[in-house]
């Protein structure tokens, strides 16, 4: 069995907004559970396309009910790869993380828009596996699922955090207006 998680949320702020808050979003007061970030590679393709891929360290917690002695350590390493066209004004990422695969593996893509000027909408959508077996495969699949969906609140509020920020210091003329306009 697999379980999926589809969203799709608007940010009332432009496009290169919400673009730039994504790199900015650790830490914030709404992801305690990210301990790092390290950029592995970041390089613009010959099409003008930002590549990064970057490698973030994060806290889990198992349920009460899983067996203890199967999880030596909650921390995991997630893999992020993100795409920015700033032609087509589009940002895609796709994270998932690199261990514990066989209890759970959650791979998630989300794809950034404008919808406007000023509105920037971001879909996202997430695979959860469990290859674990024992009876327990639906029963962790169903906690990843519920997990993936508060996390997913949380972050959104961690974006409206950095999001506000940047709004404010662009009121202040501390941070510059960016003013891309979409290709015909």
């Amino acid at each position: 069995m697999v379980k999926f998680y589809q969203h799709t949320y608007s940010y009332d702020h432009p496009w290169q907004n919400v673009t730039y808050a994504f790199w900015l979003r650790y830490p914030n007061p709404f992801a305690g559970h990210v301990l790092a970030v390290d950029v592995l590679d970041r390089y613009v393709d010959e099409q003008g396309v930002l590549r990064t891929t970057r490698l973030v360290l994060k806290k889990g917690k198992a349920p009460k009910w899983f067996p203890k002695h199967f999880l030596k350590n909650s921390e995991a390493f997630v893999i992020e790869e993100s795409e920015v066209d700033p032609k087509s004004m589009t940002m895609v990422t796709r994270t998932k993380n690199l261990n514990h695969v066989r209890i759970m593996q959650i791979v998630e893509t989300q794809i950034f828009k404008p919808i406007d000027e000023n509105t920037t909408t971001c879909k996202s959508e997430a695979c959860i596996v469990s290859r674990f077996g024992w009876g327990m495969t639906g029963k962790i699949e169903m906690f990843g699922q519920s997990n993936f969906a508060a996390n997913a609140t949380k972050a959104r509020k961690g974006m409206h955090h950095i999001l506000q920020m940047i709004r404010e210091k662009q009121a202040g003329g501390r941070l510059p207006f960016f003013h891309t306009q979409p290709a015909s």
